[in-house]
């Protein structure tokens, strides 16, 4: 302490700090004595007067401003804050033709020893205000184009689905759309609840506020409450300074979207029940309510009504939350639409990497046949991986995981052969089918794509009952 004030004492030492200060700004500074003489002046004020600090420093002000009002400023002891000053004379200094200038006297006992000025050069303030300007419109057109991209990507007609139990969800999520008040949407892992979250956010009334999103099943419990509703500066070691808003905060007026909400802590559901209740959130290590308006949208894949029964969620909160409930029906229960996604991601994949890639018809079987436990995620996936590793241009049944291989793929199999041995050869016949016709019926080629000799392929052949009616020699 007793070096920090020796160097604050140093007159020396405080005139260089002092210095340093005023030359940080781009705004002019001057300090004159009572009767208009110069004693200070910042290098910025010195360039728009086109003089220098030697020059100026011990002459009176009015050599450089001739109508210049620092003297009766402390003659009059009034200090006077962001005033109009017009410059005279047969020049303009850089184009400026008046300054915004706040003007004050020093004072020590009462009595004036000193007056300073702050100079704010028209042209820099206007430039600057046309800067800020330019920004604001920058970040609203950004805004508004994501914004806008949000809308598009997240549109009702944007989700596929023909099949009638996906409809009557659609359905009611657009009603949905057109309340603020609190959605539970129930379905299992993959079937979509967050691109539904998202189309309901971006058709209500919200949609120009912010929508945030938090998987309460991805942050560890004792970090959710401040990710939530945010903490107070010094409330726990590693706290920011200053504080952290959080997520309810970051989505006022606008939406949340509490995903994977079954895997909540009791704990933390009795404080979330009490933000609905109240419209107001209190940050970790505060004292204070904040007003927020925020609408909820939740979503599981989990049953919460046996999760109540278990003791792992509150009955009060689940009333809450769930005011329009909305199921989304798993991917094997809407059948029809799986050739809609089949063709849009392979479509998809095709525009992005300027291919012209298919699927074969018994690829196709396979995949309508699947029972499709991971849903159109797992889909997805599957459409993917077999793209990548496709030769040819064509996706066949050897193009896909072996996991489809199974009894409910054999659906598409006469429904008498129902043992494993019939569907291995039903299967292996296909794949042997797909390579005859991907490599022109050149049996050779075909033995050499399956890691055979000719001969066992002439046997396998005569094995399945492949009659070949296009031969091409080798």
């Amino acid at each position: 302490m007793n070096k920090f004030n020796n160097i604050i004492n140093d007159a020396e030492n405080y005139k260089l700090i002092f210095e340093e200060i005023l030359d940080m700004t781009e705004d002019g500074f001057v300090v004159t004595s009572t009767n208009g003489t110069i004693l200070e002046i910042n290098n910025a004020y010195c360039s728009f007067l086109e003089t220098t600090k030697e020059r100026a420093i011990g002459h009176h002000i009015s050599e450089f401003i001739p109508n210049t009002k620092m003297p009766q400023i402390a003659e009059k002891g009034i200090k006077e804050v962001d005033m109009i000053h017009d410059l005279i004379g047969e020049r303009t200094y850089k184009g400026d033709k008046f300054l915004f200038v706040t003007r004050a006297p020093v004072k020590k006992n009462g009595e004036v020893i000193a007056a300073v000025a702050q100079v704010k050069f028209r042209l820099h303030t206007m430039k600057l205000a046309q800067k800020l300007i330019k920004q604001d419109k920058e970040i609203k057109y950004y805004k508004d184009e994501l914004q806008r991209l949000g809308e598009s990507k997240f549109a009702f007609n944007k989700i596929l689905g023909n099949s009638e139990c996906f409809l009557e969800t659609l359905k009611l999520a657009k009603k949905a759309s057109s309340s603020t008040l609190s959605v539970l949407i129930n379905g299992e892992t993959g079937t979509g609840k967050e691109v539904f979250a998202n189309a309901i956010h971006y058709a209500s009334s919200r949609k120009d506020k912010p929508l945030i999103t938090i998987n309460c099943a991805a942050i560890p419990h004792e970090l959710l409450e401040s990710e939530l509703f945010g903490y107070e500066e010094g409330s726990f070691t590693g706290a920011k300074r200053g504080g952290k808003k959080g997520k309810f905060q970051l989505a006022n007026k606008g939406t949340i979207f509490l995903d994977e909400i079954g895997d909540m802590p009791l704990h933390m559901q009795a404080k979330l029940l009490r933000v609905l209740q109240e419209n107001e959130i209190e940050r970790v290590g505060g004292d204070k309510p904040i007003p927020i308006d925020v609408r909820v949208i939740a979503a599981t894949h989990q049953d919460l009504r046996k999760l109540i029964k278990e003791k792992k969620f509150r009955e009060d909160l689940y009333y809450r939350l769930n005011v329009i409930n909305i199921k989304i029906p798993p991917l094997r229960q809407r059948k029809e639409d799986i050739d809609l996604f089949i063709n849009s991601f392979l479509k998809k994949l095709n525009k992005k990497y300027k291919t012209n890639t298919i699927i074969s018809q018994r690829a196709r079987e396979l995949l309508l046949s699947h029972r499709w436990p991971g849903n159109i995620r797992e889909l997805k996936n599957v459409i993917e991986s077999a793209y990548v590793i496709a030769d040819k241009d064509v996706i066949g049944i050897k193009h896909l995981p072996s996991n489809l291989l199974t009894v409910d793929s054999s659906m598409v199999i006469d429904s008498n052969k129902n043992n494993l041995d019939l569907i291995l050869k039903e299967f292996e016949k296909d794949i042997i089918i797909e390579a005859l016709m991907e490599n022109d019926y050149k049996i050779s080629k075909v033995a050499k794509e399956l890691g055979i000799h000719r001969t066992t392929l002439y046997k396998k052949l005569e094995k399945l009952d492949i009659k070949i009616l296009k031969q091409i020699e080798d």
